[in-house]
């Protein structure tokens, strides 16, 4: 086995050698090198991307090696750029693709320490857009715009409020934007989603008439984005912001404390603490809830209007209470597929989440935050503080309750948001402890359909059965 491993050893040293000279021998006429196909999957970089750029009227070589979120960037003189590669290939990166302007020259190592090569004629059209990696500094953003037209897409010419050349420290470190300001390309899908949130912040404090905004961040993580909404509130809309950001990991609070006193953001802070049940003392603005799990978000929600804050944003995260009690003959087409019956629990959620917050005097919408294609979790809740018509707002609860009815489902946000604060401990609380108490007693509602028969199961009757059948003294 020992003899083995060291003749692999002796045909990748081989290797190794034989693609130092192709590297050295192409490089005058190299318009882009991709290294890619990790052998190891804890190796910190996907790919390595090395295209040409210009500084100070020398020409380098610069190489952008991929993370999972980052990517770093380092220009190198074109003697460094062979043993810069070989640091990658073949022992973490296994495959090398070397482009031209005619043609594109393939490397794979195989497991066995086998180098296998190919060379292959670029169509016309696929040549030419080489350019592009050829091209450097402000020439890279004009080419973009033109093949991003192309597409439909009309991505720079738009008029972000982040834009590119602004000093945004946190976008800088999550790779986004470069030391000089400069979006990186492969992360321009991340700066419109960023840029699409601060959109939708500044829709509803674009007329805030306050001068300091009070935020709280419930389930806040890494905090990319609290760092962003902080520098967008007080870097341009030049208001005084205080936010707190709340997780219940010890070690990213620290963490984005850190970051935070390093950015110079004096105004915000991190605390360690549970969604249900945080308290605070400062009037609430705006609260903030971005992929928050499951149930995590309706306590988020009810502390919201609790505190009557003015401004509400959730982005819901994995929703697996409705998913678990949703029974439904109607729906039983629905029922069957389990990732149709996921999203539509979802969907179903979120639905009467909006309606109770509406019927708790806020309107609200709810918006496409990113595109789909990019995560399946793409909803935003947005409410503001109104003057909702009672009939309006009764209306609301009254959808929810059928719906609920339907689907034989009694999600917390219904019960967090129907009664105001008093009443809802007076009948919600005592019921929960009364519930416990005879919990020995009582057979499960899921149960208790199944042995009702399908009559329970029609339109009116099936929740409204089981609560009669459930009635506390």
């Amino acid at each position: 086995m020992v003899g083995y491993n060291k003749a692999i050893y002796g045909k990748k040293r081989l290797a190794m050698e034989k693609i130092k000279e192709q590297i050295e021998r192409l490089l005058p006429r190299m318009t882009r090198i991709i290294v890619s196909n990790r052998l190891d999957k804890t190796y910190q970089y996907r790919k390595v991307e090395v295209t040409w750029t210009t500084v100070r009227g020398k020409e380098l070589c610069q190489i952008a090696a991929y993370t999972e979120k980052q990517v770093f960037q380092e220009n190198v003189d074109v003697e460094e750029l062979a043993d810069k590669l070989l640091v990658h290939f073949p022992e973490h990166l296994c495959q090398m693709n070397i482009f031209t302007e005619e043609k594109e020259y393939s490397f794979k190592m195989t497991k066995k320490g086998k180098l296998l090569t190919n060379a292959t004629r670029l169509p016309a059209k696929q040549s030419g857009t080489s350019k592009l990696a050829k091209t450097s500094g402000s020439d890279v953003a004009d080419l973009a715009d033109k093949m991003n037209s192309r597409r439909g897409e009309h991505n720079r010419k738009k008029n972000y409020i982040l834009q590119e050349g602004m000093t945004v420290p946190p976008l800088v470190d999550m790779g986004i934007f470069t030391k000089e300001g400069k979006v990186v390309r492969s992360m321009y899908d991340k700066y419109k989603q960023i840029n699409r949130f601060v959109e939708l912040v500044d829709d509803v404090l674009k007329n805030e008439t306050k001068d300091e905004i009070y935020i709280l961040d419930f389930g806040c993580g890494k905090s990319y984005l609290t760092f962003v909404l902080y520098y967008y509130i007080v870097e341009i809309r030049k208001k005084k912001a205080e936010i707190i950001g709340l997780d219940l990991k010890a070690d990213v609070i620290k963490h984005c404390n850190e970051t935070a006193e390093k950015y110079g953001y004096d105004h915000l802070h991190f605390e360690l603490g549970d969604i249900n049940g945080y308290k605070t003392k400062m009037p609430v603005d705006m609260v903030v809830t971005l992929h928050a799990c499951d149930t995590a978000t309706d306590y988020a929600l009810f502390n919201a209007v609790q505190w009557n804050a003015k401004y509400i944003l959730s982005v819901p995260c994995c929703q697996h209470e409705v998913n678990g009690q949703i029974e439904s003959e109607l729906l039983a087409p629905m029922m069957e597929y389990g990732i149709i019956k996921e999203r539509m629990a979802a969907l179903a959620t979120d639905a009467i989440r909006a309606n109770m917050l509406t019927y708790r005097g806020y309107k609200t919408q709810i918006l496409e935050f990113v595109d789909f294609a990019h995560s399946p979790k793409n909803l935003l809740i947005r409410a503001v503080k109104s003057a909702i018509p009672k009939e309006k707002r009764e209306r609301s609860l009254q959808e929810v309750e059928r719906m609920c009815e339907e689907m034989h489902i009694v999600p917390s946000i219904y019960n967090l948001l129907k009664y105001k604060r008093g009443k809802r401990r007076k009948n919600y609380e005592t019921k929960e402890r009364e519930q416990k108490r005879r919990c020995n007693r009582q057979p499960d509602r899921r149960n208790y359909f199944r042995a009702a028969g399908n009559h329970v199961l029609h339109r009116g009757h099936g929740l409204s059965a089981w609560r009669q059948s459930k009635r506390f003294e």
